[in-house]
């Protein structure tokens, strides 16, 4: 594995820092989630949602893939760290739960 510079492991791990973006990625290495989905589920507005989605997409942590009229996001597996948020990840506890939540909640939301 190559060497991620000081600068750029900053900002990933002040990213990570955060309970919601540290949540919605490790809810992102399970599965591909539109905005809506993480707005149920997290019981927050959809403007919070997409500033922390923003934030992982401007550190080019998160992409984005179009499907009909919804975006759905996913980890960004070319990211250089990559491998270091899921070592991250394995870290803290699973989100079994959530997912369950996720799959009920993407059943009736509007992204189907």
């Amino acid at each position: 594995m190559d060497k991620i510079p000081i600068e750029k492991m900053v900002v990933v791990l002040k990213l990570l820092g955060d309970k919601t973006r540290l949540t919605i990625v490790s809810l992102l290495k399970e599965r591909d989630c539109c905005v809506c989905e993480f707005v149920e589920l997290l019981e927050m507005s959809q403007p919070s949602i997409s500033q922390h989605i923003r934030k992982l997409k401007d550190a080019n942590l998160v992409t984005e893939k179009r499907k009909g009229q919804w975006i759905f996001y996913s980890l960004n597996k070319e990211n250089d760290a990559y491998s270091v948020i899921l070592s991250i990840l394995d870290h803290i506890p699973d989100q079994d739960e959530k997912l369950l939540q996720l799959e009920r909640i993407s059943k009736n939301v509007c992204c189907d």
